[in-house]
């Protein structure tokens, strides 16, 4: 399974200030391009802070105040890095309640930003797309279960699966699988199992049943003397 990492959801071309960028020029910014933040970047192109629309409300609230960049921006700079997982991100602003998290190469330097509606792009995917790759990734490439045991149903990226699969650990594994599938929001789970390989049961089971065929191996073993000795009317001995 491939899943869609921050370097493939954010916006690459990210709309920046520099340090000494006017408090005006910044409000234009955000309301020319429709955003709610902007990076503040220095002269290498690494993120050093952030000026959001809450700094630029605080410093107009207080009517004084620094009036560039580099006085109103959040610092340092949250970011995040290309291969993260969409739901490292969404984590991280959700700790640190904000709405976009510049993106850094391994050098530090700004290459892009991602924001929550860009996240929500993976909850856009097509039901029939998140249905083959549980069938063909999940079931049948990971763990070898033939796609007809299983029945995969998609509804606006509600999953329901219903079928038989061999093991019952194997139901928790495909539940927990299916729910790491980008775009999957819910995993009705309604499979069934043919053996029960729990805390060593099927080992007991084994044992169980060895032991009962021996005690019986015994008890016939016992009934033909038995039977020996009635044919010939002595007590199991000799004449």
């Amino acid at each position: 399974m491939r899943h869609r990492s921050v370097a493939d959801l954010m916006t690459p071309e990210a709309v920046v200030a520099q340090r000494g960028t006017a408090f005006k020029e910044i409000a234009r910014l955000l309301d020319e391009y429709g955003i709610t933040a902007v990076p503040v970047i220095d002269d290498d192109g690494r993120p050093v802070g952030v000026v959001s629309e809450a700094d630029l409300l605080r410093r107009h609230t207080s009517g004084t105040g620094p009036d560039t960049a580099e006085g109103l921006m959040s610092s340092p700079a949250v970011v995040a890095h290309p291969g993260w997982s969409a739901v490292r991100a969404a984590r991280v602003m959700e700790e640190r309640r904000i709405k976009r998290l510049p993106v850094v190469d391994d050098g530090g330097r700004l290459i892009g930003v991602v924001s929550r509606s860009d996240l929500l792009q993976l909850f856009l995917r097509r039901d029939r797309s998140i249905q083959e790759e549980i069938v063909e990734d999940v079931l049948a490439g990971t763990l070898g279960v033939s796609p007809a045991a299983v029945n995969v149903q998609v509804d606006d990226g509600r999953v329901t699966l219903s079928g038989t699969v061999r093991q019952r650990s194997l139901v928790r594994i495909v539940d927990r699988l299916c729910r790491s599938v980008d775009g999957v929001v819910e995993v009705v789970n309604r499979l069934d199992f043919d053996r029960d390989d729990r805390d060593g049961r099927d080992e007991q089971k084994g044992r169980d049943d060895r032991d009962g065929r021996d005690e019986q191996k015994g008890r016939d073993g016992r009934d033909g003397q038995q039977g020996r000795d009635d044919r010939t009317g002595l007590p199991g001995a000799p004449a």
